[in-house]
């Protein structure tokens, strides 16, 4: 059987679309077993193409939800699959924060904020331990930027350095920017490549995204937003669960809940009670997924 033949027998299941009309009302509880290696993924994608509700999909260790993200990129893309890890470089050091992590944290908020159409996040019981950035400090800390927009090179330029950029010749990494003539790179920490913006006099006449390596362009862009370091200091408004952040429309998926909930418990040091941590928990659908 070809590939293109099994994602159609999934999509075309009658017991794949029960689950998808059961996921309609907005208080139904299911428990899928049985789901060994891809056949999750497979069901899933069918799922969710079915649906048009955001899906969080919380598995039990980075390296589980690594692997289960690269089968729902190819499955669903990568457009829709988004990656959700803690921002550490190591377990619990706070003051080890990866950029890499960072800016996938920030474009998931991202995405969340845009309003754009539901997309599929996943995650595991470490990254969701740590508390996100509001919805209003993450607006207010967001500079969006469209062509024809008049705005002058100088305005962005102490917007950057109040979002604490740092100004270099070639940009290579988040948090980055760099001014040559009317042309201004910056390399946001809400998208995998950088942006070159240029102006003629006032006006912002493009947008393109670019590789870094060879500075070649990538894509044409209408209008962007532009994102800080969400983990730097200078943002002090208080912080939020992730669950809080998320729309009340969320699906989630648990592989086993009680692990979930061991592991947050652990990451805590205090017994855990649902309805505290999990706020919106009861006003969400949860799929609980067990193999």
């Amino acid at each position: 059987m070809s590939l293109a033949s099994l994602y159609n027998s999934y999509l075309h299941s009658t017991k794949v679309k029960q689950i998808a009309d059961t996921l309609e009302n907005p208080l139904a509880k299911l428990q899928l077993k049985g789901l060994l290696g891809s056949s999750f993924s497979f069901v899933f994608q069918a799922i969710f193409k079915k649906s048009d509700k955001p899906f969080l999909l919380i598995f039990n260790e980075k390296e589980e939800a690594a692997y289960y993200l690269n089968d729902l990129e190819q499955l669903i893309g990568n457009n829709d699959v988004l990656f959700y890890p803690s921002s550490y470089r190591r377990p619990y050091q706070i003051e080890e924060t990866d950029n890499a992590n960072v800016l996938l944290r920030s474009e998931v908020l991202n995405r969340i904020n845009s309003r754009k159409k539901p997309a599929v996040i996943v995650t595991y019981p470490e990254a969701l331990f740590e508390k996100v950035v509001t919805r209003k400090e993450l607006e207010k800390n967001t500079l969006k930027v469209s062509v024809g927009e008049t705005v002058s090179i100088d305005f962005i330029n102490e917007v950057l350095f109040e979002y604490e950029f740092k100004r270099v010749d070639f940009i290579t990494e988040p948090g980055e920017f760099s001014v040559r003539g009317g042309i201004l790179d910056v390399f946001s920490f809400s998208n995998d490549n950088p942006y070159r913006i240029e102006f003629f006099g006032n006006e912002v006449d493009s947008i393109r995204t670019f590789d870094v390596a060879t500075q070649l362009s990538v894509e044409k862009q209408s209008k962007i937003t532009i994102i800080p370091n969400l983990e730097n200091k200078f943002i002090k408004e208080n912080r939020e669960s992730f669950l809080e952040y998320i729309s009340d429309k969320t699906v989630i998926c648990i592989e086993n809940t009680e692990f979930l909930t061991s592991q947050l418990e652990k990451l805590l040091g205090k017994p855990l009670k649902l309805s505290i941590s999990f706020p919106k928990m009861s006003n969400m659908q949860n799929l609980s997924i067990y193999s």
